[in-house]
């Protein structure tokens, strides 16, 4: 008679059932032991059956492991992660069995582990091992959410093709998704995850995610129990991004887990700002009010003592004496107890470029030095502190690197670098690179964070490495707009990366030579009756040993006369441009290094032809502006240009001609008197007022107007009235004047991090335009236009546009008495703009902002008030995309009147304006 033993597994859960799986996915790996001792017989004698105890189990030699089953593994794979080997000793009943299944089931692939006798052969044993494998994940599908956010889903829970599925991956997605929902406020998320079989694969199953998120859970009302010295309202004043909802709430009151515990950080901050070194939470509750439909935030305090500052003393200090770091931290014996404050001028981690005394050891090339404050003593109310220094030795900048620099050439970045090998370690060098290589555009701003390499004490020396992520340098533009009557199209293309020296090299053209940080522009504006074009160029090193940076530009307009009414253009009468510019821009080190100046000369030739339309009083004739520009400014901006977080750029810049009324011998007051310039009259005879005929070359009294149409003529040209055109002809052959600019802009982070910052923008503008002679006056070109979107289009007469959002573009000029505007000789501005980023990535960088803004201009310096401004507010929306630059659209609401002939504003609120921004910022 065969004897057999069948040895079967005891039931462990290891699992449990999540979301009502179907039993196809139950993981039940179970160990079923049972030892049975069926019948021993022979011929001759039969014994009776047994039941074998598991510590009696008897050993064997294990002869082979059949595995049993639909596997997708192989038989050898499987036996080897259960751990047993041909040949080995094993015991049955024994550990070495039980072993085996739970490494099995550790693995997490199987859904049933069984170990079964097959037979026993003298000393050895052949085990058959059944195990039935996990099904894996064919699709997933997500319902509740937008289809933009699936994909990040997918990613973070690694829910890919053939992964296998099982409870603790059940488990963890639904957790996830369920915490990542409450941690931006949906508070009450619930997450239900199903799986299906898949018929069209084996062992397949579809997995199918419902997210209801539900709404956004306000808090109702934050209550602190235990405070007694520092008030509720000043302790919910401290969390900035966790608020209740009340009836003027600036700031949303839905809960965000992250921020909240933030914020209760900030909570102990406020004691800690106040003295109380000891305060602390004892506990903080957050309940859902099922009746309110909100949260009720509880938090108790345990307020401590208060406290103030005993003796400081420095500790370790060789470089810099006590009297001088004391003067850092500005903290006095008997100065209420401010750890904050404290912290922050040890090492202020809000700015890395803070003023405080870890920086100003970093900035001495005390790279490896650290501070450490201990508090030596406490007695009564007085806190004594060590502040113990650790210099160590002076570090030296070994090996400079950049990388990821694929497109721009290694010296374009190079030349940036303020942080040289050999050079002593400068902290502030580091992050004035970082702003350097920010500035030039062609890399993401937003992730240039050197990496410190090869960091040797003993050595000391250090390696920096630049990781550069490129973006997209080159911009185009296509814009179109009905202006003047027709439509007018623009085309704009800016190459911002460009290489010259490659430009007849084949093999650069990819599609064009690029990587020299050189900048070429391409612009055409046409209409119908319109036309204009610019080539620019500039070369940031010119000579390429100092940033001295080159530009120049040549531009070509021509305009002709078209008839509004009918349509029809008239190309014999024409109004043309040319504009040649040629100008530096050169880094100053004095009074420091973010200074500069920059000098240019430019030249317009003004040529009308038969042009009368009432831009000039002569329509026949040439202007020429020659003139000299000289700008003093100061720029610390960073680190993104597209969205500064800090610094200001200040600008004064004066425009300048030669003063040609010194020199050229013509008296300007006199001019009308002057025979030349007299009014001649041309056309058929007629009777004058006194009766006289007049004829053709006659000099006439007055020159006829719709008021006087016959005015009568005059024996004596002295008597004759002056010709506009010929005088104007005159003033302005050669432009006269001077023009002066001020601009102070400011950015300073309110609130949020340097990934998400909250930044309020300041802004200060001034305009002036002066004549050198007041006989010959102020010239009608170069004028300012103030009001709306600032955006030049097309203009004839060298204006400049002053944006001022709520109100039409240039409707905030001063009027004349037939109800013309001109322009002005004098304005200012005033702007506030808080701006938010949505996303700063180099593919797209998306901001939201809202903004107040004041402004004035007027036609004399004598009316100029600079409180006499019209005002606006609004909010907008700017779009940064490599390849089209910045677009934007704004909505702004005018609170005054538009300026009316009497000089006095309309009485009526100009009320809302849209603008649409393009290629250029407030």
């Amino acid at each position: 008679m065969r004897l057999s033993l069948v040895i079967k597994k005891e039931s462990v859960d290891l699992e449990k059932q999540v979301n009502k799986l179907n039993n196809f996915l139950v993981l039940q790996k179970s160990i079923k032991l049972l030892i049975g001792l069926l019948i021993f017989g022979s011929f001759s004698q039969i014994k009776a059956q047994e039941r074998v105890p598991f510590d009696q189990g008897k050993t064997y030699i294990l002869a082979k492991v059949d595995i049993v089953g639909k596997i997708s593994f192989n038989a050898n794979t499987v036996t080897t992660f259960a751990g047993l080997e041909k040949g080995q000793e094993i015991t049955v009943p024994g550990e070495e069995i039980s072993n085996a299944i739970k490494k099995l089931g550790k693995l997490g692939l199987f859904d049933e582990i069984s170990f079964y006798i097959n037979r026993i052969e003298k000393d050895s044993i052949y085990l058959d091992l059944h195990v039935e494998e996990l099904p894996k994940l064919n699709e997933v599908k997500f319902v509740g959410i937008n289809k933009s956010k699936i994909e990040g889903l997918i990613k973070d829970n690694g829910l890919t093709k053939e992964k296998v599925v099982n409870e603790n991956l059940i488990t963890t997605t639904k957790n996830y998704i369920e915490n990542k929902y409450k941690k931006d406020g949906f508070y009450n998320t619930k997450v239900t995850i199903n799986t299906v079989i898949d018929t069209s694969l084996v062992n397949h199953v579809n997995m199918v995610v419902k997210i209801d998120r539900g709404s956004k859970v306000k808090i109702k009302d934050i209550v602190f129990e235990g405070n007694k010295e520092i008030k509720s309202e000043t302790l919910r004043a401290a969390m900035k991004d966790t608020k209740r909802k009340t009836l003027i709430s600036i700031k949303t009151s839905k809960f965000i887990q992250a921020k909240y515990d933030d914020d209760i950080e900030k909570v102990i901050a406020a004691y800690k700002e106040r003295g109380y070194r000891d305060a602390r939470i004892i506990s903080d509750s957050v309940a859902y009010n099922e009746d309110l439909k909100a949260l009720m935030i509880i938090i108790k305090v345990e307020e401590g003592n208060k406290y103030r500052f005993g003796n400081i003393k420095f500790l370790g200090n060789t470089m810099y004496s006590d009297e001088g770091l004391m003067g850092m931290i500005g903290i006095k014996k008997g100065d209420t107890y401010n750890g904050v404050l404290l912290e922050k001028r040890i090492a202020d981690k809000s700015k890395p470029d803070g003023d405080d005394i870890t920086n100003l050891y970093q900035n001495n090339g005390y790279l490896f030095s650290n501070i450490n404050v201990v508090e030596t003593k406490t007695a009564n109310d007085s806190i004594d502190f060590e502040i113990r220094i650790t210099e160590g030795p002076i570090a030296y900048f070994n090996k400079i690197t950049v990388t990821g620099n694929d497109k721009t050439n290694d010296h374009v970045v190079y030349r940036e670098l303020r942080t040289k090998p050999g050079e002593k370690y400068n902290k502030d060098l580091l992050i004035r690179t970082i702003r350097e290589i920010g500035q030039l555009g062609f890399f993401d701003p937003e992730t240039i964070e050197p990496k410190f390499k090869n960091v040797d004490a003993a050595a000391g020396t250090v390696d920096i490495e630049y990781p550069l992520t490129e973006k997209g340098a080159s911009q185009i533009e296509l814009q179109g707009g009905y202006g003047g009557g027709g439509f007018i199209g623009t085309l704009g293309l800016s190459f911002n990366n460009f290489s010259a020296r490659n430009l007849f090299k084949k093999e650069a053209y990819k599609p064009l030579p690029m990587g020299d940080g050189q900048k070429v522009s391409l612009r055409l504006q046409a209409s119908s009756y319109y036309r204009t074009y610019s080539l620019s160029f500039s070369e940031p090193w010119f000579g390429k040993r100092k940033p001295v940076q080159l530009n120049t530009s040549l531009s070509y307009t021509s305009q002709y006369y078209n008839n509004f009414q009918t349509q029809r253009v008239d190309k014999s009468r024409s109004f043309n441009i040319l504009t040649i510019s040629a100008g530096i821009y050169k880094r100053l080190t004095i009074p420091d290094d973010y200074f500069g100046l920059s000098q240019t000369i430019s030249y317009q030739h003004y040529d009308l032809k038969n042009y009368n339309t009432g831009l000039f009083t002569f329509g026949d004739g040439a202007s020429r502006n020659l003139a000299y520009t000289i700008g003093f400014s100061r720029s610390n901006k960073g680190i993104n240009p597209i969205f500064p977080i800090y610094g200001a750029e200040f600008s004064l810049t004066g425009k300048f001609t030669l003063p040609y009324s010194l020199f050229n011998g013509v008296d300007y007051a006199t001019l009308g008197d002057q025979k030349e310039y007299k009014y001649i009259y041309s056309g058929p005879s007629y009777t004058g007022n006194n009766g006289i005929r007049v004829n053709n070359g006659d000099y006439l009294e007055a020159i006829p107007s719709t008021t006087n149409p016959t005015p009568s003529s005059v024996a004596d040209y002295k008597d004759g009235a002056a010709d506009p055109a010929k005088v104007d002809q005159k003033k302005y052959n050669w432009l006269e004047y001077y023009k002066v600019k001020f601009k102070a802009d400011w950015y300073t982070k309110v609130a949020g991090t340097n990934k998400s910052p909250l930044v309020l923008r300041s802004l200060i503008e001034f305009g002036f335009l002066g004549a050198y002679n007041q006989e010959r006056g102020i010239i009608p070109f170069e004028r300012f236009f103030l009001g709306g979107d600032g955006m030049a289009n097309y203009s004839m007469d060298g204006r400049e546009t002053v944006a001022l959002r709520g109100y039409p573009n240039g409707s905030l000029t001063p009027v004349s008495d037939g109800q013309e505007s001109n322009g002005a000789n004098i304005y200012n501005k005033f702007s506030l703009e808080l701006r938010y980023p949505i996303t700063l990535k180099a593919s797209a960088s998306i901001y939201a902002l809202t903004f107040l803004e004041a402004g004035s201009s007027f036609d004399t310096f004598k009316n100029y008030n600079p409180f006499a401004l019209s005002r606006s507010a609004g909010v907008g929306l700017r779009v940064f995309m490599p390849a089209f630059g910045l677009l934007g659209i704004d909505f702004g609401y005018g609170f005054d009147g538009l300026p009316m002939a009497n000089g006095q504003l309309s009485p009526k609120a100009n009320g809302w304006e849209t603008h649409f921004i393009i290629g250029q910022q407030f």
